[in-house]
């Protein structure tokens, strides 16, 4: 009976010892998810009369800079940057001016979104430090948004300037010197403020500003402006938009890209620039195409030996003669592409695509048949600057093509000819596309460019209108568009871009506020309003 007793007891203090050994578990508490907080600051935040040259901000907890040099926004900028410290963690941040400071003026240093606590990076959002060297910290600010003159998507950091208009000030200002008051969208911003400003007269302008130095540069800068002066105090929400200027023509040195090729790029826009090649005084016959997807030209010329050539260049203002020295290299060889193969979409062409540019091309050496060896009449037309053999033809729904290009069908620059040469694409049902109707409603002028684009803002059809205000995109492949209204306003067929100089703004251009759906085998019409 002991033994059985002592057993009993044993069995328990094991229980016993067990359910203590499981009673708690050690963990390490609630996330932190707080910002850290501003202890104190050297001097002062909000301090007048400053002639330091150093800041310390103290925080409640360790925190870290994160892009500091990117995210913080010093109003007016300084010639030399401040130098901020440390670049590990601190309790403490340290700014180290290297710039004389203005007299009289009120500096605002805006860490957006770089304060962070070094455990979890918690955000001191929009963290702002106010110093002025006169009497008082200026109070006026200025509120303003943005948006792309053409695109429906903005870019991000986009940076807001208030020029000061005074007796120094003219139209070269903002390309010369930097601004009096800056102010950042960041990464995520769609509205901004301009704070302690100074009662006044300005000039409002945004720059995605390339070469981050404050300054415009029409060749690299996107920029959006509002004609007037702005005065402050001003409760107005301004909205500015922004957009590329048309650079002015101007060629680049070129250089060889084969034995019977050089490329050469531009700035501007190419087309009617004009172009003559020497071999000292003997003109040398050439054609012009475009480099895909690059703002460069090609430059065809006949093979020579080594030598140098001449490439004069000249459009409007810009007149320059670049001497290119020729090497011995691998010449282009002659070969064909079509730009889709498989099916072809009805609201296409069917189109090759050449290696070199056609000279010549004989339509009695191509055929085109259907699936019942059924000749089919063709047109075509000829892209030089694409260097694209256009055919035009009626399509028939599920049907089978083959297109035969007998040798001598096309002839290049050289005087080289195709081999046989064979493609074959066919058509889908009428019911895999989709109808869209668009009518137009408050249109405010003519004539208009209805554009349809995809998410990335591709276009992928449009149509002009001088009166209509119903138009039909017929057989379209199924997808979800964008559509945007342009009012051409110089009647050229293509959207333009405003001009700072001449004070003028882009075309002005209307988006459908939603995504229009086609589907396959729907007719969809959709009321658009573009009196807005």
């Amino acid at each position: 009976m002991l033994k059985f007793y002592s057993k009993y007891i044993l069995i328990l203090l094991a229980i016993t010892v067990v359910s203590c050994a499981k009673r708690g578990t050690i963990t390490g508490g609630a996330k932190d998810t707080l910002a850290p907080i501003l202890l104190n600051s050297s001097p002062k935040n909000g301090t007048v009369n400053f002639k330091g040259n150093e800041i310390k901000l103290y925080f409640d907890e360790y925190v870290k800079l994160k892009n500091v040099g990117k995210q913080l926004i010093v109003s007016p900028p300084m010639s030399k940057p401040p130098e901020v410290l440390p670049y590990n963690a601190s309790k403490y941040i340290t700014i180290k001016l290297k710039d004389t400071l203005l007299p009289n003026t009120t500096y605002s240093f805006n860490f957006g979104q770089s304060i962070q606590d070094n455990n979890e990076g918690n955000i001191l959002p929009q963290f702002k430090y106010v110093i002025s060297t006169g009497t008082y910290i200026d109070s006026l600010e200025l509120k303003a948004t943005f948006k792309d003159a053409l695109e429906k998507k903005a870019t991000n950091f986009v940076s807001f300037m208030l020029y000061e208009v005074n007796e120094k000030y003219n139209d070269s200002t903002i390309y010369k010197e930097t601004p009096r008051y800056i102010t950042n969208s960041l990464d995520s911003l769609k509205a901004v403020k301009l704070e302690n400003i100074k009662e006044g007269k300005y000039r409002l302008i945004a720059l995605k500003d390339a070469n981050n130095n404050n300054k415009f540069d029409p060749a690299k800068d996107q920029i959006g402006f509002i004609k007037d002066y702005v005065s402050i105090p001003n409760d107005t929400v301004f909205q500015l938009e922004l957009f590329k200027e048309v650079a002015k023509f101007k060629a680049l040195k070129p250089s060889q890209a084969s034995g019977n090729r050089a490329t050469i790029g531009y700035e501007g826009n190419p087309k009617d620039v004009k172009f003559e090649i020497k071999k000292g005084e003997e003109s040398i016959p050439f054609k012009i195409s475009q480099l895909p997807k690059k703002d460069s030209l090609q430059i065809w010329f006949k093979p020579m030996k080594n030598d140098s050539i001449n490439i004069a260049v000249s459009k409007d203002k810009f007149n320059e003669t670049f001497k290119l020295k020729l090497k011995d290299q691998k010449k282009d060889s002659l070969n064909f592409k079509p730009e889709k193969a498989g099916n072809l979409p009805f609201r296409e062409k069917f189109t090759i695509n050449s290696s070199i540019p056609l000279e010549k091309f004989d339509t009695s050496k191509i055929k085109l048949i259907n699936k019942d060896s059924a000749v089919v009449a063709f047109t075509t037309s000829y892209d030089e600057m694409k260097q694209q053999l256009v055919f035009d033809f009626e399509k028939q729904p599920l049907e089978k093509y083959t297109m035969t290009i007998l040798p001598g069908g096309m002839t290049d620059f050289y005087e080289k000819t195709n081999d046989t040469l064979n493609f074959k694409f066919s058509t889908l049902d009428v019911s895999e596309y989709g109808n869209l109707r668009v009518k137009l409603e408050n249109v405010k002028r003519f004539p208009i460019i209805v554009e349809l684009t995809d998410k990335d803002g591709k276009v992928l059809a449009s149509d002009y209108s001088e009166k209509n205000t119903t138009l039909d995109f017929n057989l379209l492949e199924p997808n979800k568009f964008t559509l945007r209204v342009i009012y051409d306003d110089n009647k050229d067929k293509i959207w333009n871009p405003g001009s700072y100089l001449e004070q003028r703004q882009s075309e002005e251009v209307i988006y459908f506020p939603s995504e229009i759906d086609v589907r396959a085998n729907w007719d969809v019409e959709q009321a658009v309003d573009v009196g807005k």
